[in-house]
């Protein structure tokens, strides 16, 4: 049976220590050595910032058992038989696990012999979502019906049951190890709003939430705005989504709107900027005070003609509108068509270096580390990259691939590739595992960065090849895409890690993985990869407006989002799997 030589057991029994001496409060301190990206190489956290476990403790003796209650292993969360109408959920067969040998033979006998090193949880693209917030393209619907998704005002109860599930998870689904840590990889929230940094602050280390801003009396977005291209869920009317099946829900957006209770992630976590975190919409670069006001002011657009639609969707996707000129011009030429809500101050879109502030705020520290990964050194260089430490033998990288000039694609700076250069070289003896927003086949947007406009931006092609040609490199994690997807990679001398792109948590079928490392004893390295769904029951009562009833009809909604994709959850290789790789 598997045996466990990482953090784990330093990690039980600190964190029950701290729990019952200090309260949660203690745990503050973090866990895992947060090394500081400067301009000369990563600094070892100060003594006040030391961890509460690490991996020098003695291997356990005790053989482990894998845990599969609650996981796709299980069982998931499937459609009705596919139709024109709406479809329901119900508790379907789990996913088998896929054996994946491309980059190395797997030899029998190894799950005896194995070591564990490290076991975590990946969670990506939360997309915490400001529902009412003047800044959003939901008019785009228009011309493009996968513009706008009728499940956004359950972001909350969504996420908040992704942790519940997470906290229930009382070992690693392969192995048994205890789980180490959660990191999520970047857009966590929607649109760059101070209300949706809150919210996903909370959501994250524990507190209450409530999702609504504006006037708390009532709902100012598209869901009660009469118009017939939404659903609208309260109202009579027969908008476009009703006549495809959407029910009739009175309550609903007051409920949505209710506060709600997050128990908070009991595992330390880290945090890694995505392009929604990053600029207004996922796509304008910062700097025009006509957006910024807007925002926090007290007009909507909420319908366009569909040509007008298409034409902005146009620049989007063709980036040829960093900033958001044409946005811009846009509002202003539809004065009259603008509808009146609350300004709120709170939704202003905040910078990088408030990103990292809010992080580092005691407030949000919960299981910790501090900062969840970030250090006041970021907010003062203005940077969004660091590594911190897994285990002896094992560093975590996290990388920021938005770009500051605008588009939703991503790439890095020259700074922070020789950062990671020297990251992983320094680092030579450990395995390293390297976390980002973007995959590599979409860091293709090499805009200079405003703030440094003379520094050259690299591509995913440049990240590959300066990942292969270090040997300690085992995985690059990221979302993004909203898929699950899993790429091998082979370096020209041999060396060769996995790529491993995780699925959102706003898109049917909203899924998490957990990912375990583990040394075979025989040469090689295993990879086990296993997908979770929140606690969120996958049948729904549309009576059942509790903050339970909402997550699981957040996700019965995000399966009849119209015109939705199809097949994020991947091909069985892309799901549960186990990942051999050479020991080098």
């Amino acid at each position: 049976m598997s045996r466990l030589r990482s953090v784990a057991d330093g990690l039980a029994v600190n964190r029950r220590t701290l729990l019952a001496t200090a309260g949660a409060v203690s745990l503050s301190a973090g866990v895992g050595y947060a090394l500081r990206p400067t301009d000369s190489q990563a600094a070892a956290a100060p003594a006040a910032e030391a961890p509460v476990a690490s991996s020098r403790t003695a291997p356990t003796t005790a053989p482990l058992a894998p845990y599969t209650r609650g996981t796709t292993l299980a069982t998931v969360a499937t459609p009705g038989p596919d139709g024109p109408g709406y479809r329901r959920l119900a508790e379907g067969p789990g996913w088998q696990r896929v054996v994946r040998d491309e980059l190395a033979a797997a030899a029998p006998g190894r799950e005896d012999r194995r070591t564990v090193l490290a076991a975590f949880v990946h969670l990506t693209d939360l997309h915490i979502t400001d529902t009412q917030h003047p800044l959003r393209l939901e008019f785009l619907r228009s011309h493009d019906p996968r513009a706008w998704r009728p499940q956004e005002a359950l972001t909350v109860q969504g996420a908040v049951a992704l942790v519940e599930r997470i906290n229930a998870l009382r070992g690693a689904p392969a192995t048994g190890a205890p789980l180490h840590f959660a990191i999520t990889t970047g857009d966590n929230t929607d649109n760059n709003s101070r209300t949706e940094l809150e919210w996903y602050l909370t959501v994250m280390s524990g507190g209450r939430v409530t999702p609504d801003s504006g006037d708390p009396r009532h709902h100012e977005g598209v869901q009660n705005s009469g118009l017939k291209q939404y659903w609208q869920p309260d109202a009579p009317l027969r908008d476009a989504d009703k006549q495809r099946g959407f029910p009739h829900l009175d309550g609903f957006l007051t409920a949505a709107a209710r506060e709600v209770l997050s128990p908070g992630l009991n595992l330390p976590w880290y945090s890694t900027v995505g392009n929604h975190d990053a600029m207004p919409l996922g796509c304008y670069g910062h700097g025009d005070p006509y957006l910024a006001d807007f925002a926090v002011g007290a007009r909507k657009l909420m319908t366009l003609p569909a040509a007008e639609a298409r034409r902005l969707q146009d620049t989007l996707k063709a980036a040829t509108d960093p900033l958001g000129a044409h946005l811009r011009d846009l509002l202003k030429a539809h004065a009259r068509d603008l509808r009146p809500v609350t300004p709120d101050e709170r939704r202003a879109p905040f910078t990088a270096a408030e990103y990292v502030r809010a992080h580092l705020d005691p407030a949000h520290t919960g299981t910790g580390p501090v900062g969840h990964g970030y250090s006041t050194a970021n907010a003062e260089a203005g940077t969004q990259y660091y590594s911190f430490r897994v285990a002896d033998d094992v560093i975590g990288i996290s990388l920021d691939t938005t770009d500051p000039g605008g588009h939703y694609q991503g790439s890095i700076g020259t700074a922070q590739l020789r950062w990671l250069e020297r990251t992983l070289r320094e680092n030579a003896d450990s395995h390293a595992l390297v976390f980002s927003h973007h995959t590599s086949a979409t860091m293709v947007n090499t805009r200079p960065d405003p703030a440094r406009p003379t520094e050259r931006r690299h591509n995913g092609d440049e990240v590959l090849a300066l990942l292969g040609r270090h040997r300690n490199v085992l995985a690059w994690i990221n979302g993004h895409i909203h898929r699950n997807t899993i790429t091998p990679h082979r370096a020209s001398d041999g060396h060769s890690f996995w790529e491993v792109s995780t699925a959102s948590h706003i898109d049917f079928p909203q899924l998490a993985r957990v990912i375990e490392l583990s040394d075979n004893n025989d040469g090689t390295l295993s990879l086990h990869t296993t997908l979770i769904e929140s606690a969120a029951p996958p049948r729904t009562d549309h009576t059942d407006l509790s903050q339970t009833g909402l997550a699981a009809l957040y996700r019965e909604l995000s399966l009849n989002r119209a015109g939705g994709t199809t097949g994020q959850e991947g091909d069985p290789v892309d799901r549960n799997t186990e990942l051999l790789l050479k020991k080098v």
